[in-house]
């Protein structure tokens, strides 16, 4: 067999090429893993790229392992068999089914974690992947929360809420302020923003400011830290409910003008265009009642194949 470094296959790959042998089935191996049929293929593919030989002969009605697959087979089983002893099981949690989800620290910090025990319930294990890349739906991830415009392609999204920002400060930055709230007033003071400045510069346009970033203003890769900081009297941030609802009604935050504004972007629950494994569509489906949907768009998001138009 001819592969180069690193010295050991892909550790992830293992378990996946071993269930597909076993069953003879990549869409076997994909229900019983909890991933996609994509998954198992493309994890093959991978170790078969590793290893330098073809470990699978695709058959109309299934796979069936090549004289090195079945070499292989054995010492894989082997070496699954060894880490199986150790009393440390790759599954997180026995008896509940796994859904992976995608999402933003800010989302997860501010609305997510209070509810999770909730949207879980006994039955379902929520893996989190904390990232702000798009997505990747290929390696096994079943749902993802980013934000954006959308739509995007090769995907379905549905909006979650629709944000009305409006400035707010600390309580001691707004005494200062008193009754001002004009656009003027509010750039005596820093500004505090996420990696977006769209929507400050929406806000402030109205009143025919041009807004750029000053020396003074702070960027903030995260929308939770805009909220500490904001609290912490940093300087002026937006509102974004509901991700900033928990920081108004702790009066950790208060607003400082009433003039709202419908944000520019949104954020979406995002699946692939392949089905939904069941436990997802269970995770989705109770995700989109919590954030206020009703069960005509939860259906229709959930549904199989892609929504008529």
């Amino acid at each position: 067999m001819v592969h180069s470094s690193p010295a050991l296959p892909p550790l992830d790959t293992l378990e996946t090429f071993a269930r597909a042998a076993r069953l003879g089935s990549f869409s076997a191996a994909a229900e019983e893993s909890g991933i996609t049929h994509g998954a198992v293929s493309r994890q093959v593919s991978r170790l078969e790229r590793w290893m330098g030989v073809r470990l699978f002969a695709r058959e109309a009605r299934g796979v069936r392992l090549t004289p090195e697959g079945m070499r292989f087979y054995a010492r894989a089983e082997e070496a699954l068999s060894l880490l199986g002893n150790t009393g440390e099981r790759w599954l997180p949690r026995p008896n509940k089914a796994v859904v992976r989800l995608s999402v933003t620290p800010s989302v997860a910090s501010l609305w997510l974690f209070p509810r999770l025990a909730k949207l879980e319930g006994n039955e379902l294990h929520v893996e989190l992947t904390l990232e702000h890349r798009l997505a990747d739906f290929g390696e096994g991830t079943d749902l993802a929360i980013r934000c954006g415009k959308g739509p995007w392609a090769g995907v379905r999204a549905l909006p979650l809420w629709q944000e009305k920002s409006l400035p707010i400060a600390s309580p001691a930055m707004a005494a200062r302020l008193g009754k001002r709230s004009d656009a003027l007033s509010l750039l005596d003071l820093p500004i505090l923003h996420d990696s977006n400045i769209e929507g400050w510069r929406r806000w402030l346009a109205r009143e025919g400011v041009d807004y750029t970033p000053r020396g003074q203003d702070r960027r903030f890769e995260d929308y939770n830290l805009v909220i500490d900081a904001c609290a912490q009297g940093l300087g002026i941030a937006l509102a974004r409910p509901p991700l900033s609802d928990a920081a108004l009604a702790a009066g950790r935050v208060v607003a400082v003008s009433q003039r709202t504004l419908d944000s520019h972007v949104a954020f979406h629950l995002i699946r692939p265009d392949d089905a939904l494994r069941s436990p997802a569509i269970e995770f989705a489906s109770r995700f989109l009642r919590e954030a206020g949907h009703d069960e005509a768009r939860i259906n229709a998001f959930i549904a199989p194949g892609k929504p008529k138009t």
